[in-house]
Formats: structure tokens, sequence, C-alpha cells
């Protein structure tokens, strides 16, 4: 049952690729509603995360990073996505990299300027030695615009979570739910197995191949338990892995097999916990050529949403 008395608000995390947007936005939520890598551009969709508190609804809105000198059609899209939340929250957070400032940031900023409510995150303050170096920083960020709040921490401790909840909290309004309080996200569970393969091939692959994937789901089917009250039941997944180029089935594949192997052994054990049920997962590979460089072709693969 919701409370009576609640204030929410949209709550759009921004920033440049590889800042820690996604391991923010599952640690605020409580869950895990959007796939981390150590690559950047990890994130492609607008993902929202819930968080529920007594009193207050949280609506966070994962991007895809703003990075620059977008060519192909696929960053391009991202951009899109990435910059159509700036005039659709009510709460903007900004999140950098302690210690490291760069063009691309420099570019987030500019689509800032004169927008109110905006709290700068200065992320992975533990990966900071020197902590001393940090205090000249953060005066420094500090003075690139008025910030409603300027916040060291780190994403990965959830203790840090405190001052940027406490931030926002002042600044929700009252309002009606936007989500029952049994959902987390705004996300299908066909988006959730996708995302779930193609986290397992980004953390496998090398090089620019994981840029040139993407995931479809091709069968999802929930099966209940053969004898009542004995096991959870069962989901049954069918998904397709699409390559741009004929060379790239085989590093996918792997020799016999294996790299699908590892990918599918790894995806479903996740998903079980997900879902709380027994997975059967299998993979296909597949060719469709020049797949992101077609606006098209972004559409059909549900990536340009805009």
């Amino acid at each position: 049952m919701q409370h009576e008395s609640l204030r929410a608000g949209l709550i759009g995390l921004t920033g440049r690729p590889n800042v820690g947007k996604s391991t923010l936005i599952n640690a605020l939520v409580g869950r895990k509603v959007s796939i981390v890598t150590h690559k950047p551009q990890t994130t492609r969709h607008r993902i929202m995360g819930v968080r529920h508190e007594p009193g207050y609804q949280f609506v966070f809105v994962d991007t895809p990073g703003i990075h620059l000198n977008a060519k192909r059609a696929l960053n391009k899209a991202l951009n899109r996505s990435a910059a159509s939340i700036l005039d659709d929250v009510d709460i903007l957070v900004f999140v950098i990299e302690a210690l490291r400032w760069t063009d691309e940031d420099d570019n987030v900023l500019r689509q800032l300027r004169g927008r109110k409510n905006v709290i700068l995150v200065v992320n992975k303050v533990d990966q900071i030695k020197d902590k001393e170096r940090l205090l000249p920083f953060l005066a420094e960020v500090s003075g690139h615009m008025d910030f409603a709040s300027v916040i060291p921490m780190s994403a990965l401790k959830a203790g840090d979570m405190a001052p940027l909840l406490d931030e926002l909290r002042k600044r929700l309004a009252d309002s009606t739910p936007f989500f029952p309080e049994e959902q987390h996200t705004d996300r299908s569970a066909q988006f959730t197995i996708a995302e779930t393969v193609r986290e397992k091939l980004m953390e496998r692959l090398h090089e620019e191949l994981p840029y040139s994937l993407t995931v479809t789901v091709d069968q999802y089917v929930v099966e209940p338990p053969k004898v009542e009250g004995r096991g959870n039941g069962l989901v049954r997944i069918g998904a397709t892995i699409w390559v741009e180029r004929e060379g790239q089935k085989a590093i996918v594949i792997g020799a016999g097999g294996s790299m699908l192997k590892q990918v599918g052994r790894a995806a479903r054990e996740d998903l079980e916990r997900h879902f709380d049920k027994r997975v059967f997962l299998e993979l296909w590979v597949k060719l469709r050529e020049s797949w992101a460089d077609d606006p098209r072709q972004l559409k059909q693969l549900g990536i340009d949403e805009q």
C-alpha cells in the first residue's frame, strides 16, 4: 500500500562514459537495475530505477554517457538518449571522477549551465590514495557552476549514499507515486535478459568487439513447477547475439563453442538469482551487417528509442 503523504521526483544521472553512473543507480535503488562493466559506454538505454522509502519515492534515470565526436549512428543515438532527459527530470545528478576532469566533462557541463537543482557527485574517491589532493580538486570543480551541492563519494560503498539521499529528500516535491511499491524499474524481464547476456559478453570480449554486439530475446516462457509446492518453476529463454561482420561470429562462439558456453553459464546464473527460478538459456549468434551505423536498424533493435 502506498503512503498517503508522499514526496517524489525524477532524478537524472548524467555524465561522460565510465564515471560510475550505473554502479551508482544500482546502489541507490538497492538492487541491480543497470548492467555494469569496466568498459565505457556499457549503458545504451535510458533506464529508470525506483527507490521506495516511507514517505518518499526516488525515480532515478540512468542514461548512456555523453561523449564527444560521435560518428557512428549508435553513438549519436546514445548521445540523444542522454541529452533527452535533461528537460524531463526534477533534479540532475552530474557524476564525475575524482581528480579527473576531461573535455567530455566540459561538454556535459555546457549542457547543464543555467539549470537549477544540479548536484555534483565526485565519484571514485576510494581510489585516491593521497586524500590531500582531493580538497583542491573539489574547490576547483565547485567553481565551474552554481551547484546545489557537491558530494564526494564512492558508489561502491553503501555508507556513502546517505549525504546524496539527504540532499535529494530536500528537493523532492509533494506528488502522487510514479510506480507501485513492488516495482523497482520501468524495464521488462526481456530487457533484463538481453542486458545480462550483453554484460557477460562485454566482460569477456576485448577491444572494439563489445560495441559491435547487441542482443535480442526471441523466447521468454515462464513455466510453473511440475509438482505444486516443489520448486519455483522454470524460465525458458532463447536469445540472439547480433554481430556486424562474419569474422566476429567465430570470436563470439569461441573454439568448440567455449566462449558462448562461458557467456551462457554466467548469464544463466545471474538470471536464476534475478528470477528466483531455474533458467534454461539458449543462445544463437547471427550476422546483421553494419547495424551500429544504420539508424533504421537501431530502431528495429530498440536502441534508438527517442
